[in-house]
């Protein structure tokens, strides 16, 4: 089992800036795909950006491409989403997820919530 926490969300204004954080326990993730997804009010959750087990493949969705950044550092099992550029539709709720490859993603954190305002 593995267990995530996201941490790092909050309120910030149009064309700012936030860095989320996903902290893996329980077992290593260094073998796992990792991704970011998010879910607005009244839509289905949506996918963000993934990438993988050695962090040399990334994917974004084409609505945060060129603004977000996924990273990963094994050594602290921990997953990162640099966000820039911040929109109002952005805002949502934001979860992090891990599995053995995409889209295979069996564990799920708690998420965390991001309002942009405008």
């Amino acid at each position: 089992q593995v267990q995530l926490v996201e941490s790092g969300g909050g309120l910030v204004q149009a064309g700012g800036s936030l860095s989320l954080s996903c902290a893996a326990s329980g077992r290593s993730i260094n073998t796992y795909s990792m991704g970011w997804f998010r879910q607005a009010p009244g839509k289905e959750r949506e996918f963000v950006a993934r990438i993988s087990w050695s962090g040399g493949t990334k994917f974004y969705a084409d609505s945060v491409k060129g603004r977000f950044t996924i990273s990963r550092d094994n050594a602290k099992n921990t997953v990162y989403l640099q966000m820039n550029s911040l929109k109002p539709e952005d805002t949502a709720v934001y979860y992090c997820a891990a599995g053995p490859h995409w889209p295979q993603y069996e564990f799920w954190g708690q998420g965390t919530q991001v309002t942009v305002s405008s």
